[in-house]
């Protein structure tokens, strides 16, 4: 009994270690409103609705580490892809699309 809670112990503290790694990873309350989760997936962060209308469909791929993240984000409502951006700042992470660079629409999501 004791050695399974030592053990839970030490993962529990593992995945923790993991997270502040990793600052993006986990579930975000969308300007809309809905959950996103982004988690890693092959050398990068992979962002899917998992609430609302579009639910299950991977809207974007980040790369980056700490702060600042860059990548492709994907408006579900027209499935068009832009470059893309998220910065985390505690518990906000501002997610930015871009066409060209030039016209570009951000929105702040906060974490669940």
């Amino acid at each position: 009994m004791i050695r399974t809670l030592i053990l839970a112990g030490a993962f529990a503290l593992a995945a923790g270690a993991a997270c502040a790694d990793e600052p993006i990873v986990g579930n975000w309350k969308t300007a809309s409103g809905d959950t996103a989760h982004i988690a890693s997936c092959g050398g990068s962060y992979c962002i899917v609705l998992k609430s609302g209308k579009y639910a299950g469909k991977k809207i974007g791929t980040l790369a980056g580490s700490g702060e600042s993240y860059t990548g492709q984000i994907t408006d579900p409502a027209n499935d068009k892809t832009y470059s893309g951006s998220g910065n985390v700042l505690g518990n906000s992470l501002k997610m930015k699309g871009c066409v060209l660079n030039v016209l570009c629409k951000s929105q702040t999501w906060t974490r669940l």
